[in-house]
C-alpha cells in the first residue's frame, strides 16, 4: 500500500516538474525535436485514424500529427503542459489530463499510441504498457522513444565520484525494454538504439536543459534541494575529465526507438 502511495507522490512530483516548464520547454527541447522527428518514418500512412499522442507535452508533436489523422487526443499528467497545448496548437485537438497507468480511454478505441521521449517516467512501466494495450485496436501501433542506461553517464560518473546519492535517474535497459514489449499481448517488431550527444558550454547549461525539460525530478533521491556548493563544484572538476578539444561540455544521451504492434488474439 505504501508502494502505492509513493508512485502516486511521485507521479504528483512529476506532473508538477514538468508543469513548470512548460514555458521554457521548447527552447529546451532540443533531444525532444530530434527524437520526435526520427520517428516520422514509422507513422501509418492513412489519414482516417485515431491517434493518442501519449505524454504530449506542450504538444508540438500533437500538433504535427493532427494535420495528417482525423482525431487527435493529446494526453499529459501536468494541467499547466495541457494549458500551453490548447493556447498554441490546432483547435481540433482533444486534450486530456491523465495518468499513463490509467488512461481515461475506452478499450480498444485507439488507432496508434505516439510517445516521444515519455515512458522513461512511467513506473512501474508494465502496469503503463498493460493500459496502452488496452485502449489499442487489435493490429495497433505503439511508436516510441525512450531514454535506456547509457544516457548521462558522464554526470553520472561525475557524481559518483563525490558522493553516493542519487543525481541521475536510472534508466531502463535495452534488453529490460524489449522483454517488457515482448508478451503474449504485443511484440516489438522494429527498433534501433544510438546514443547522441549534446554539446553544453559548462555543467550549469546542462543542469538548466534538464531542469528546462522536468529532467530533474527524482524519487529516490535522499538529499532534497540543491547539492552544497562544494559537491557541485568537485562533480564539475570531474566532467572535465569529459571535456572536448574546444572546451565544450558533451552530454550523452542513449535514445532507443520502437514499432510495437498489438497481437490480435
Amino acid at each position: 500500500m505504501a508502494n502505492i502511495e509513493q508512485e502516486k507522490n511521485n507521479r504528483v512530483n512529476i506532473a508538477k516538474s514538468f508543469g513548470s516548464a512548460s514555458k521554457s520547454y521548447d527552447v529546451s527541447a532540443r533531444l525532444q525535436r530530434f527524437s520526435g522527428k526520427h520517428l516520422m518514418s514509422w507513422l501509418p500512412n492513412r489519414h482516417d485514424l485515431t491517434v493518442l499522442d501519449l505524454g504530449s507535452g506542450t504538444g508540438f508533436f500533437t500538433d504535427l500529427l493532427a494535420s495528417t489523422y482525423k482525431q487527435v487526443i493529446g494526453l499529459d499528467i501536468s494541467f499547466e503542459m495541457l494549458k500551453f497545448s490548447e493556447e498554441n496548437r490546432k483547435e481540433s485537438i482533444l486534450w486530456l489530463q491523465g495518468d499513463a497507468h490509467k488512461i481515461p480511454l475506452q478499450n480498444n478505441s485507439v488507432d496508434f499510441i505516439y510517445s516521444n521521449l515519455v515512458i522513461q517516467w512511467f513506473e512501474p512501466l508494465d502496469e503503463a504498457i498493460t493500459e496502452m494495450l488496452r485502449v489499442l485496436k487489435p493490429g495497433g501501433l505503439i511508436i516510441f522513444t525512450t531514454l535506456v542506461d547509457g544516457t548521462l553517464h558522464e554526470l553520472k560518473s561525475s557524481w559518483a565520484k563525490v558522493d553516493e546519492d542519487q543525481h541521475v535517474i536510472d534508466f531502463k535497459t535495452v534488453k529490460e525494454i524489449n522483454t517488457l514489449f515482448h508478451n503474449e499481448k504485443s511484440m516489438l517488431i522494429e527498433q534501433k538504439c544510438q546514443d547522441i550527444i549534446l554539446e553544453y558550454q559548462n555543467v550549469i547549461h546542462l543542469a538548466r536543459e534538464l531542469k528546462g525539460l522536468g529532467a530533474n525530478h527524482l524519487a529516490e533521491k535522499k538529499n532534497r534541494g540543491l547539492s552544497g556548493k562544494d559537491k557541485w563544484f568537485k562533480m564539475t572538476e570531474h566532467y572535465q575529465d569529459f571535456l572536448e578539444p574546444d572546451g565544450i561540455y558533451p552530454a550523452t544521451y542513449r535514445l532507443f526507438s520502437g514499432l510495437v504492434v498489438k497481437l490480435n488474439h
